[in-house]
């Protein structure tokens, strides 16, 4: 179940993704190729951690419209949300090299319960 829904859904355009576990954190990674910096968020809001990126089209400039014989290229808004349960998303790290969007997400470390003893009343 936490892998269905860790990898969450997909609305709008979409984007491949990758996901890998280790003992103390997953890694994903986002392609995002043609894309800049600038033109991708990364949005964090309660346990939901939400990928999006627009690419605008240079085809729709006037002064270059009559200069395309052929525009195949896919232009629009991407999004992927993607369930933080289980991450400390205060230690989230985000990284853009060669149009792979890098995401660090160590996981929580829950505090160990080390036993009480309950008081009866009465």
């Amino acid at each position: 179940d936490m892998e269905r829904e860790f990898f969450g859904s997909q609305r709008t355009g979409s984007f491949s993704t990758d996901i890998r576990e280790t003992d103390t954190e997953y890694v994903l990674e986002a392609d995002l190729p043609g894309f800049n910096k600038e033109d991708i968020h990364v949005d964090i809001s309660q346990d939901t951690l939400t990928i999006s990126a627009e690419r605008h089209s240079q085809h729709e400039d006037k002064e270059k419209k009559g200069s395309y014989i052929r525009c195949e290229r896919s232009y629009g808004s991407y999004e992927r949300s993607f369930s933080l349960d289980g991450v400390d998303t205060d230690a989230i790290k985000a990284s853009f090299t060669n149009g792979v969007l890098t995401l660090t997400m160590p996981k929580r470390i829950e505090p160990k319960v080390v036993g009480r003893r309950l008081e009866i009343e009465g």
